[in-house]
């Protein structure tokens, strides 16, 4: 899973890569993995009620999400039908209470962040919407929104480098590939030229 994207609504995109169909919240185990991994929920927290109703509800918020920020990126100004149904699904989620936090000690003493009250998964939903509401509406993150450039990756991120001229979801990762790439393509061109 991909935690590097500075939103944890960008993240969430970043669980679905769309040209390989490749699909990272397939069950609940992935999905509990997201969860912990994106901050959501501290890694002790038991999620019982955690189904398959969760993972469907995430992967809703996730399409809905992703189709806003795709036309951010496109500079749609215009709400087409289809996205102003996912702008509402998304403020209806955002409008609900988010989990609680609490403050409890673990068993060396320490405190230790925990949810309180129970974990509800519109609670989640909503932390995740409340993100994604943020975003949408911030003029200096949108100026920052970008589209990995990396061949075949759709992954977004917030482009916070010096400069801001970052180009790909991930240096080790997409930069990498496109690195190797370009070395290839020199390596192909001088051996070419001498035969």
């Amino acid at each position: 899973m991909w935690f590097d994207s500075g939103r944890v609504c960008l993240d969430l995109l970043a669980t679905f890569t769309p040209h390989g169909k490749a699909e990272g919240i397939r069950d609940t185990d992935d999905l509990r993995l997201w969860l912990v991994g994106a901050g959501l929920v501290p890694d002790r927290t038991p999620l019982g009620r955690l189904g398959p109703d969760w993972v469907a509800a995430f992967r809703s918020l996730r399409a809905d999400v992703d189709s806003l920020v795709r036309a951010e990126l496109a500079g749609a100004g215009a709400e087409a039908g289809t996205l102003a149904l996912a702008l509402a699904r998304v403020n209806a989620a955002a409008a609900g209470p988010p989990p609680g936090l609490c403050a409890v000690r673990d068993q060396e003493g320490h405190l230790v962040r925990e949810l309180c009250g129970g974990v509800e998964c519109a609670g989640l939903l909503s932390s995740v919407a409340r993100d994604a509401v943020e975003l949408l509406t911030d003029p200096g993150d949108l100026a920052l929104l970008r589209s990995c450039e990396g061949d075949g990756c759709a992954r977004v991120y917030l482009d916070t480098s010096r400069g801001h001229r970052r180009r790909w979801c991930s240096s080790e990762l997409c930069g990498n590939r496109e690195r190797v790439a370009r070395h290839r393509r020199r390596v192909r061109a001088v051996v070419g030229v001498g035969e």
